[in-house]
């Protein structure tokens, strides 16, 4: 037999390469803090005030809104006391049971004069004469003239006492026209009057007859007018 030792030796078995070993995560250097000096204390022990947090709104989502702040609430203003009324200037005439003509050519002289004449219910005046001529008298002057170009006789009662008034003054003259600036007319009694004394015309009063004449407020109705 062959000797073993000349025998070629078997084929040894092959080794496998080790595996790279990782690499070591190099170490975090150490602070060295000094020695604290007597009496103070350290930064790690000190308190730290705590910041709030802070809340981000996530994407997508809308920011809350804010309420504006509400104003105080404000005194509603007291308003002011109601001026006390202004007496009129001049003489209050009351021209209840007057006769129209008599009574507009008494307060026409007294214009002339420089008073100044304030006439309350004007309405119930009077005309005299039949009541079918008083009433066409008026028809016909409702119904004179043009309504572009007149004459334009008015139809309520203390316009056409002002009317008649004027009809006894010269008018068409400074003279005349200052005087009836001075004439104020009113249908009833105003609210700033009712205190006020007033004054009536003796000369101009209507005489008793078994025909009660006509009043100032049935000739206005009659033309149209709502009194």
């Amino acid at each position: 037999m062959p000797d073993e030792a000349d025998s070629p030796a078997a084929p040894a078995a092959e080794k496998k390469p080790a595996a790279p070993k990782a690499p070591r995560a190099p170490r975090a250097p150490r602070t060295v803090t000094a020695p604290a000096e007597k009496g103070e204390t350290p930064a790690a022990a000190r308190p730290s005030a705590a910041k709030p947090a802070t809340t981000t709104p996530a994407a997508g989502t809308a920011a809350p809104a804010q309420k504006a702040p509400t104003p105080p609430a404000q005194k509603a203003p007291t308003p002011p006391a109601p001026a006390p009324a202004a007496v009129p200037k001049g003489t209050v005439v009351d021209a209840s049971g007057l006769v129209l003509g008599r009574a507009a050519s008494v307060i026409a002289q007294r214009l002339l004069r420089g008073e100044l004449i304030v006439v309350v219910n004007a309405e119930k005046s009077v005309v005299t004469g039949s009541r079918a001529s008083v009433l066409g008298h008026y028809r016909e002057s409702r119904a004179r003239g043009s309504v572009r170009s007149g004459p334009h006789f008015p139809r309520y009662p203390d316009r056409i006492f002002r009317r008649t008034v004027r009809g006894m003054l010269p008018h068409l003259k400074t003279r005349g026209k200052e005087a009836l600036d001075r004439l104020t007319v009113h249908i009833g009694v105003p609210p700033e009057l009712s205190g006020v004394a007033r004054v009536s015309i003796d000369q101009a009063r209507v005489r008793p007859a078994l025909r009660a004449p006509t009043t100032l407020q049935e000739i206005s109705r009659l033309l149209g007018a709502r009194v």
